[in-house]
């Protein structure tokens, strides 16, 4: 079987800002005019819109790399989502309109935040036309977004392939061939309560790591035989078994978020794991009668608390938001990892790229093992 590696993007909102730390380290293994070094690019949420940005120039991965980490280092929360005063109270009030109103009569998707700047920079930013060419040049054989339907309970992947790629249905689980554009990346990144969901066909889409159940199976089923993962899984501190108090809300639901973005991905790791120790017990042809391969992997993960290096920046958040939040007891001193994922502002998001390439560099003889470099 040929080899093709994939490079496999996990979710996380402001906190994907450290993969492209990683992606930096990578690239200086590369001549300046070097095409992307995986054939394969599957993303889910904030990871799906790396991921597509990467696919965009797909035939030169510094210029890729360089034009990503820009925009990033460049960010601010308003570009994201609308963050000031009256937009806030604005977006509020006609929620709570909403919730009053039959569904019938109200169609427009719930959420605390309105994102819908988001819309307006990726439209900006990412030239979508530029996937199909790099496609027939050959520069990239696939480009896959998770998502989550709601109306089925299933996960969802839309991928943009070469022909002989054919959609695939499994467990609760399928991939569809479509043309990306904004609304499946909008789609994917809907962190659910916070973005509204998007209306793809006559389905209602979410952020792609909440149904996700085999996160590192699109790649999979696109062709790769290698993955390359970037994480967004943190340390952070464990609290005793005997709490004296009842955990705060902003806690639970920053467990709910870690969860959601992370536990589904190292699950998905281990079952590979076990799987591909088994195989390499079974003789070969027996093996080959399986149709199953072994999938060698490599992945990075931040060093340090995320969400302690989201607290330095607390005060960087826009006033209005901070006081939102608020109101569930999240400020500097809370143990909530939320804050992590909504401070999209170039303070913090330059911080995590910088982890990303410290910890990329910490890997770097790893990394050129990996990709067969000397």
């Amino acid at each position: 079987m040929p080899t093709s590696t994939a490079l496999v993007l996990g979710g996380g909102g402001a906190r994907a800002a450290y993969q492209v730390g990683v992606l930096k380290a990578l690239v200086q293994c590369y001549p300046r005019n070097h095409s992307i070094p995986f054939k394969i690019i599957s993303g889910t949420s904030a990871g799906a819109i790396n991921g597509t940005s990467i696919a965009t120039h797909a035939s030169c991965f510094h210029l890729g790399v360089r034009k990503l980490e820009w925009v990033w280092r460049h960010m601010e929360t308003r570009k994201i989502y609308r963050t000031s005063i009256p937009e806030v109270l604005s977006h509020l009030a006609k929620m709570a309109l909403k919730g009053l109103q039959d569904d019938k009569v109200n169609t427009d998707a719930g959420s605390l935040l309105d994102n819908e700047p988001l819309r307006l920079l990726l439209n900006q930013l990412i030239d979508f036309k530029r996937i199909d060419r790099n496609i027939q040049n050959g520069a990239l054989t696939a480009l896959s977004v998770d998502t989550s339907c709601y109306n089925n309970s299933r996960s969802e992947t839309f991928f943009q392939a070469a022909r002989d790629i054919d959609n695939w249905t499994r467990a609760r689980r399928s991939g569809i061939r479509k043309m990306l554009n904004t609304e499946h990346l909008l789609a994917s990144s809907a962190i659910p309560l916070v973005f509204p969901s998007i209306k793809l066909n006559q389905a209602y889409y979410g952020d792609g790591s909440v149904h996700q159940l085999a996160p590192l199976s699109s790649p999979i089923h696109l062709g790769a035989t290698r993955l390359f993962i970037i994480n967004l899984d943190s340390p952070h501190k464990h609290f005793p078994m005997e709490l004296e108090y009842h955990p705060k809300t902003a806690t639970i639901a920053g467990h709910l978020l870690d969860t959601v973005f992370s536990d589904t991905l190292n699950s998905d790791l281990e079952r590979l794991e076990r799987i591909n120790h088994t195989l390499s017990l079974i003789p070969d042809p027996s093996r080959a009668q399986l149709s199953l391969h072994p999938i060698k992997t490599l992945l990075i993960k931040p060093s340090e608390d995320i969400s302690k290096i989201a607290a330095r920046y607390y005060e960087d958040m826009p006033w209005a938001i901070k006081n939102l939040l608020s109101l569930i007891g999240i400020d500097r001193q809370s143990d909530s990892s939320i804050v992590s994922y909504l401070l999209f502002e170039k303070s913090y998001t330059s911080a995590l790229i910088d982890l990303g390439y410290q910890d990329a560099m910490a890997q770097f003889h790893d990394i050129k093992a990996f990709f067969n470099l000397t």
